[in-house]
């Protein structure tokens, strides 16, 4: 679930929170954002869960999709993955790919779509040898950190979203290209185990969250957890629950006039010159001058 302070303003709190009133069965709606030469970009919120069949699709253009909340599996030929908020689902033209909600109700992407011929010159100036991705997604991941959080926040703004798009483009295939290869598969609870962690870490990141408990919610030794959690996002529980405090952050320096010291303590930092140096790790820079350059 959600905090009650995100669900009054979340597309995807609102989504779900209609289907449960009036018993509807989840389904995907997909909004424009904005669109221009050989890209557009779409706002996806998705309602399905447990109790709904996983829906297979095929991708209509390369595609990046950046997951905002939730959780969800998505299964190509290459096998499954479990993916999390800030993580980057990849798409090739022609490809199908199959979603489904078995371990958590819900999840809204900001879905970046491009043709192919554009695609194919992104990829020429980013220096990848082809236009196509070779792995299915990218876990939340530091180098994407910046550009992840001005897509979110220059969607609700409408600015500079071109700027963004295809600037998204060249850092995701360039990354892309250098991934490891499919890991071997994990094993069929394991995603279910750490599904539960990240609903559980997302509705409550600003909270205290020690090894011990993320570990007793998997219901796994504190060393297997670490093993699995990694295996299965991409990343550590202590990367993922730093990289949600701070995307909050970013939101909330851009939006609003909060100060700096409380929003550090609202998003989950108990000291101030720790948030600062943490922020400016992750972005460039240090918070006010986020705030000053959004």
């Amino acid at each position: 679930m959600l905090s009650s302070q995100t669900s009054n303003h979340d597309p995807l709190a609102i989504a779900l929170s209609r289907k449960a009133r009036t018993g509807a069965p989840g389904a995907a709606a997909a909004t424009p954002v904005a669109a221009g030469d050989g890209w557009r970009i779409v706002d996806i919120v998705c309602t399905t869960g447990p109790a709904d069949r996983p829906f297979e699709e095929r991708y209509g253009s390369p595609s990046i999709s950046l997951v905002l909340s939730g959780t969800f599996v998505c299964r190509t030929d290459r096998g499954s993955s479990l993916l999390s908020a800030g993580a980057m689902l990849l798409g090739n033209a022609g490809h199908l790919y199959e979603c489904s909600h078995q371990h958590g109700e819900g999840d809204r992407c900001l879905s970046f779509q491009f043709d192919p011929d554009l695609f194919e010159r992104i990829a020429h100036d980013a220096g990848a040898s082809h236009a196509a991705f070779d792995c299915d997604r990218l876990p939340p991941l530091r180098a994407l950190a910046p550009l992840a959080a001005r897509a979110a926040i220059a969607t609700a703004k409408h600015d500079s979203l071109e700027e963004i798009a295809l600037e998204l483009a060249g850092a995701v295939i360039s990354l892309a290209g250098h991934a490891p290869r499919d890991a071997p598969a994990a094993p069929a609870a394991d995603p279910a185990r750490i599904a539960r962690v990240l609903r559980q870490l997302e509705s409550r990141a600003g909270q205290p969250h020690s090894l011990t408990g993320l570990a007793r919610t998997a219901g796994l030794s504190r060393y297997h957890f670490l093993r699995t959690f990694r295996c299965v996002t991409g990343v550590t529980p202590h990367q993922w629950l730093l990289r949600a405090r701070l995307r909050d952050a970013a939101r909330r320096l851009v939006t609003s006039r909060i100060p700096v010291t409380e929003i550090a303590l609202d998003v989950g930092f108990d000291d101030l010159s720790n948030f600062i140096r943490s922020f400016r790790a992750e972005f460039g820079v240090s918070p006010s001058r986020y705030r000053a350059g959004a």
